[in-house]
């Protein structure tokens, strides 16, 4: 049984990092008319896509670990059901990438390593802190989704699409960790995960 599990969980992180992503629903803004974005446009919107892919890389190692570790069921299904739609983002945003011939970072290997650790310490920490990860995670990644709709040209209505929809599916999972009982994370946690997430959007942006 343990084999088992750890072959799937294994194939699941290869298919996180090197498989081309599945969407069970239709991608945000697919039958929205394309526009033509310069080449300054284009650049910014493809670094802003490769953040939110490389995020998602993140989410999916990040639940994982998460999954892993917990000693619920029910947070476990939460948890997986989470990471389902965490890989139609993946498929959604490597979409976007593709049509605007861009590339996805080269450091997605070591993203998914360094979350898939932190998903194992919080889940080994408890179901309340556990869920008071991710709840914490997705407010931050919601302010950061914010900041992309201010951030991309106004005439780009296919990938404001798909981040608004990213948007409200990160609002969702917060709330779902919130209602299965997450816990409040300390002050100086709060301060740590922005500042290593500014450190990854930063690479992931020109990476």
């Amino acid at each position: 049984m343990l084999l088992d599990r750890a072959i799937v969980e294994f194939d699941r992180a290869m298919r996180s990092v090197l498989a081309p992503a599945r969407s069970v629903r239709p991608v945000p803004g697919d039958g929205l008319p394309d526009v033509a974005l310069d080449s300054a446009e284009k650049r910014h919107v493809v670094g802003l896509m490769r953040v939110n892919h490389c995020g998602e890389i993140c989410a999916q190692a990040l639940y994982q670990g998460q999954a892993l570790t917990s000693r619920d069921p029910v947070v476990r299904d939460a948890l997986r059901t989470a990471a389902n739609e965490e890989t139609e983002h993946l498929a959604w945003t490597e979409q976007r990438i593709t049509e605007l011939g861009g590339r996805k970072s080269w450091l997605n290997p070591v993203w998914y390593v360094g979350s898939l650790s932190l998903g194992l310490a919080a889940g080994a920490l408890g179901d309340k802190w556990n869920l008071g990860f991710l709840a914490e995670t997705e407010r931050q990644v919601e302010v950061h989704l914010d900041g992309h709709l201010q951030s991309l040209p106004e005439i780009d209505a296919r990938s404001r699409a798909i981040v608004e929809q990213m948007r409200q599916d990160e609002i969702k999972h917060a709330e779902t960790a919130v209602h299965y009982g997450a816990a409040e994370l300390p002050t100086v946690v709060k301060r740590a995960m922005r500042l290593a997430a500014r450190v990854m959007t930063g690479a992931a942006y020109r990476l």
